[in-house]
């Protein structure tokens, strides 16, 4: 198939996409956009709805070297959650210096959501500019909070969230 790309908005930003109507190739943010096809479901989550992308299948994932395994433990990161360089490490058995380098070198960022991998002492670093990290963990964060605060029992009525 043919590899084909587009954009659409985050914020200032614009999030660009290369995928071949299947799996996800490529994605970067950029000051400008590209006109062409978006998947939905990355439309949706830039537009602030939770969306689950680890249903978009990546590049990143392609067999079993560190970094996919790395990137596969980025992956369950929970929408609205993270998880530290070290914690990802400790549950592939690397260093977290591999964890940074492979965060570096994410092919499909939302998809493997590495904005969700923070420093033990801060946010740590995101490319091309950290601001989109921090965008990001308060777009999810946002929308996390607005959908358990609608899912509160009215009334005094306990109810079950799961």
């Amino acid at each position: 198939m043919e590899v084909t790309g587009g954009s659409c908005r985050l914020g200032l930003w614009f999030v660009q996409v290369w995928h071949d109507g299947n799996t996800i190739h490529r994605v970067r943010f950029a000051k400008t956009g590209i006109d062409g096809d978006v998947p939905e479901q990355i439309q949706k989550y830039c537009a602030g709805r939770l969306v689950d992308l680890t249903a978009l299948p990546t590049i990143a994932i392609h067999d079993d070297t560190v970094y996919s395994r790395i990137y596969r433990a980025v992956q369950a990161i929970p929408y609205g959650s993270t998880a530290t360089y070290g914690e990802i490490a400790a549950s592939v058995g690397t260093s977290p210096r591999a964890v940074g380098q492979a965060m570096a070198r994410n092919p499909t960022p939302l998809v493997i959501p590495c904005h969700r991998v923070v420093a033990a002492d801060g946010i740590g670093g995101f490319s091309p500019d950290v601001e989109i990290k921090e965008l990001l963990l308060k777009m999810e964060k946002k929308t996390f909070q607005k959908l358990h605060v609608a899912k509160k029992p009215r009334n005094n009525q306990q109810q079950d969230f799961f």
